[in-house]
C-alpha cells in the first residue's frame, strides 16, 4: 500500500492548493502542540500555586491554634484574622484565581480530597473555634485535638496535587519531545514532498530539454499529475511532437529541395555543356550531330534525328541521325512537314510525345509504322526555334517506355531554342562573311578602277594612236608613243604590285606602328618626296586589328594619291593614339580644287574609298586643299567613336 507521503505526492490538485493545504496542516499541528504545552505549563503553574496555598492551610490552622491558646491574653482579633485568611485560602482553592493563576487540578481524587479538607474545616475545626464554651481553655483543647486530622488531610491534598503536577510535568516533557520529533519529521516530509512536487518535475524537464537540444525530438515527459508541472509536461510533449513533426516535414522538404537542386544542377550542367559546344566553330552537320549525340546520352535515347525546315519547299530535310535504321533514314531523308511527327512538332509548336502503348490517330499510323518496326516504343519530337522563327525539329526515339516529366520536356524545349540560336548564328555568320567578301570585292573594284583601269584606258588610247601612226608610217609619232606606253606599263605594274601588297596586309594588335613604317618606306622608294612621320602613343589602348587595317588602308590611299598626282617634295605624317585617335597627312604638292572634286562625285574613287573606310570606323575624315597650296587630310576618332566602331 502506498504511504501517506506517496498519497500526498499524488494529490491531484494545483501546486498552490497543495502548498496551502500542507502549510495549513503543519501550522495546525504546530499550533496544537504549542497550545497543549501552554495549557500544560499553565496547569502546572496553577497547580504550583495550589500546592503553596494548600500547604499554607496547615500553617494557618497551626497559627489559629497558637492564637487560640493566646486568646486568653487578649489576642482574639488575631484569631479572627487568621480564620479569615484560612477561609480566603480555601475559597481560592475551591474557585481558583485565573489571574495568578491558581486552581486545583481537575482530577476527581483531588477534588474529593479537597472536599474532605474543606469539610474538616467547615464542620470540625471552625465550629471548635466559634463554640460558646464557657471556658476558652476547653475550646483550645478541642481545636488542638482536631487539628492533626485536618493537617493530615491537607498533607494528603498537597501530596496528591504534587503527584498530579509531576504527571503533568512528565506530559509536558513528552509533549516537547513529541513537538521536536514532529518538527524533524515534518521538515523531512515537507522536503520530500517539495522534492517530489518541484525538483523531480524540473529534473525531468531539464532532461527533456537536453534531449531536445541533442535533436532527440522523440523525447516525452511522463504526466503523473494534473498540477502546473503536469500541464507543463503536457505542453512540453505537445511542443516536442510539433518539433518532431516540423523536423520531419523539414527533412522531407530538404530532401525534396535537394533532389530538385540536383535535377536543376544536372539540367544546368547539360545546358552549360550544350551551350559551350554550340558556341564552338563547327559546320552545320557537325553541330547538329554533336547536339544529337549529347541529347541522346543525357536522356538515354536509343535513336534520334535533326531535321531542318527548308525555306523554299517547306519540307523537312534530314541533317543528322543516330541509332536509326539505314532504310528508315533513306526513306525519310526529305519529307513533307505534314507527313511526320517531327513536322507536327515544327509546324504546330508544342512538343509531340507518343508511346506505343497509347492509341495512335489514323492519320499518324502510316508514319509511325517505320518507328515501330525499328523497335522503338516511344517518340518525342521538339521544334528548333530562334526568336520565334521555326528552323526545324529534332526527335528522340526510345526502345522502352520512357516517361518524360514536365521538367525534361521544358529542358528539351530550351535545348531546341539553343540549337536554333546556334544555327541562326551560323547562318548570320555565313551571311556576314559573304557580305564582307562582297565589300572587299567592291573595294578591290574601286581600287582597280582608280588605278589600273585609268592606266589601261590611257594605254588603250596610246595603242590606238600607235596603230594609226604605224598605218600612216609616221615613225616620229611612233617613237614618241612607245616611251609613253613603256611608262604607262611600268606605272600599271607598280599599281598592281601596290594593290597586291595592300590586299595581303594583315595586322595583329599593336602592329600599326610597324605597318606605318613599312608603308612610308615603300612610298619613299616609289617617289622622290621625303617623308617626316611621327607615331605618338599617349596612353590610348591599341586599336583592334580590323580598325588598324582600315587606318592603314586610308594612309596607303592618301600616299598613293600624293605619289600619283601631288608632285610633292615633302610629306608629313603624324599619328596620335590617346583617348582619341588622330591621323594627319600633309604634302606641299600642287593641290587641287575641292569643289571640282566634289562635282565629280564618285569619279575620284580614291577619295570615295577613304570616306567609306572612315565611315566603317565611325571616324571623321576631312580633306583640305587649294591649287598650289598642297593637301591636308585628317582622320579623327573620338573616344565614343572608338568604343562604338
Amino acid at each position: 500500500m502506498p504511504s501517506l507521503l506517496e498519497r500526498l505526492a499524488r494529490f491531484n490538485h494545483r501546486l498552490s492548493t497543495r502548498i496551502v493545504a500542507l502549510s495549513g496542516v503543519a501550522l495546525t499541528l504546530v499550533l496544537a502542540m504549542i497550545v497543549g504545552t501552554l495549557w500544560l505549563s499553565w496547569q502546572l503553574e496553577g497547580a504550583g500555586a495550589a500546592i503553596n496555598d494548600a500547604g499554607s492551610l496547615r500553617m494557618r490552622a497551626s497559627l489559629i491554634a497558637v492564637a487560640l491558646d493566646e486568646a486568653r491574653a487578649g489576642r482574639a482579633a488575631e484569631v479572627a484574622a487568621q480564620v479569615a485568611l484560612l477561609e480566603r485560602t480555601l475559597d481560592g482553592l475551591k474557585h481558583g484565581e485565573p489571574s495568578r493563576p491558581l486552581f486545583l487540578p481537575d482530577s476527581l481524587d483531588i477534588l474529593i480530597q479537597f472536599g474532605l479538607v474543606e469539610t474538616g474545616w467547615r464542620y470540625s475545626l471552625k465550629p471548635a473555634i466559634s463554640s460558646n464554651s464557657a471556658t476558652p481553655a476547653r475550646e483550645s483543647l478541642l481545636y488542638v485535638d482536631l487539628l492533626p486530622s485536618f493537617i493530615a488531610e491537607a498533607n494528603t491534598l498537597v501530596r496528591m496535587i504534587e503527584e498530579e503536577n509531576a504527571r503533568k510535568t512528565a506530559w509536558l516533557r513528552r509533549s516537547q519531545m513529541a513537538l521536536a520529533a514532529m518538527a524533524c519529521i515534518g521538515t523531512i516530509a515537507i522536503v520530500y514532498l517539495l522534492y517530489l512536487w518541484f525538483v523531480v518535475p524540473v529534473q525531468r524537464l531539464e532532461d527533456g530539454i537536453a534531449r531536445i537540444e541533442k535533436r532527440d525530438f522523440a523525447a516525452r515527459l511522463p504526466v503523473g499529475s494534473h498540477d502546473e508541472f503536469g500541464h507543463l509536461a503536457e505542453g512540453f510533449n505537445r511542443m516536442a511532437y510539433q518539433l518532431q513533426s516540423h523536423h520531419r516535414e523539414l527533412e522531407r522538404r530538404v530532401d525534396m529541395k535537394t533532389a530538385q537542386l540536383a535535377a536543376q544542377n544536372r539540367e544546368l550542367t547539360a545546358l552549360y555543356e550544350m551551350t559551350a559546344f554550340l558556341h564552338e566553330s563547327h559546320d552545320v552537320e557537325t553541330l547538329c550531330g554533336g547536339f544529337l549525340e549529347r541529347v541522346m546520352r543525357r536522356f538515354d535515347a536509343q535513336g534520334g534525328t535533326v531535321r531542318a525546315l527548308g525555306p523554299d519547299d517547306g519540307n523537312l530535310h534530314l541533317i543528322a541521325s543516330q541509332g536509326m535504321p539505314a532504310e528508315l533514314v533513306d526513306a525519310e531523308r526529305c519529307m513533307a512537314a505534314d507527313d511526320c511527327l517531327c513536322g507536327n512538332a515544327a509546324t504546330q509548336g508544342p512538343p509531340v510525345i507518343r508511346y506505343a502503348r497509347e492509341p495512335w490517330s489514323p492519320r499518324e499510323n502510316p508514319f509511325v509504322d517505320g518507328c515501330r518496326k525499328a523497335g522503338f516504343a516511344g517518340v518525342a519530337a521538339f521544334r528548333i526555334v530562334s526568336q520565334e522563327t521555326t528552323l526545324g525539329s529534332f526527335s528522340l526515339h526510345f526502345a522502352h517506355d520512357h516517361m518524360m516529366p514536365a521538367s525534361q520536356v521544358q529542358l528539351l524545349e530550351t535545348l531546341g531554342r539553343h540549337l536554333g540560336t546556334a544555327l541562326q548564328n551560323h547562318r548570320l555568320a555565313s551571311a556576314a562573311r559573304q557580305f564582307a567578301v562582297a565589300q572587299e570585292r567592291h573595294l578591290v573594284a574601286q581600287g582597280l578602277h582608280d588605278s589600273i583601269a585609268q592606266s589601261l584606258n590611257f594605254l588603250k588610247i596610246q595603242v590606238h594612236m600607235l596603230d594609226t601612226a604605224a598605218q600612216e608610217n609616221h615613225i616620229d609619232e611612233v617613237r614618241e608613243i612607245v616611251p609613253l606606253l613603256r611608262g604607262g606599263l611600268e606605272e600599271s605594274y607598280d599599281d598592281v604590285r601596290e594593290l597586291l601588297v595592300n590586299f595581303r596586309t594583315k595586322l595583329e594588335s599593336g602592329d600599326l606602328k610597324r605597318a606605318v613604317a613599312d608603308t612610308v618606306a615603300r612610298f619613299e622608294r616609289q617617289s622622290e618626296a621625303s617623308v617626316d612621320w611621327r607615331f605618338d602613343e599617349t596612353g590610348g589602348p591599341p586599336l583592334p586589328p580590323d580598325r588598324q587595317l582600315q587606318v592603314l588602308f586610308i594612309l596607303q590611299e592618301a600616299l598613293s594619291n600624293i605619289r600619283k598626282h601631288a608632285e610633292a617634295s615633302e610629306v608629313h605624317v603624324v599619328i596620335e593614339n590617346g583617348r582619341e585617335f588622330h591621323m594627319l597627312i600633309e604634302d606641299d604638292g600642287q593641290g587641287f580644287e575641292p569643289a571640282a572634286i566634289a562635282a565629280r562625285g564618285e569619279a575620284h574613287v580614291g577619295f570615295h574609298i577613304m570616306r567609306e573606310r572612315a565611315a566603317r570606323l565611325n571616324a571623321r575624315l576631312r580633306i583640305d586643299s587649294a591649287p598650289g597650296a598642297g593637301t591636308r587630310i585628317s582622320l579623327s576618332m573620338s573616344e565614343c567613336a572608338r568604343q562604338a566602331a
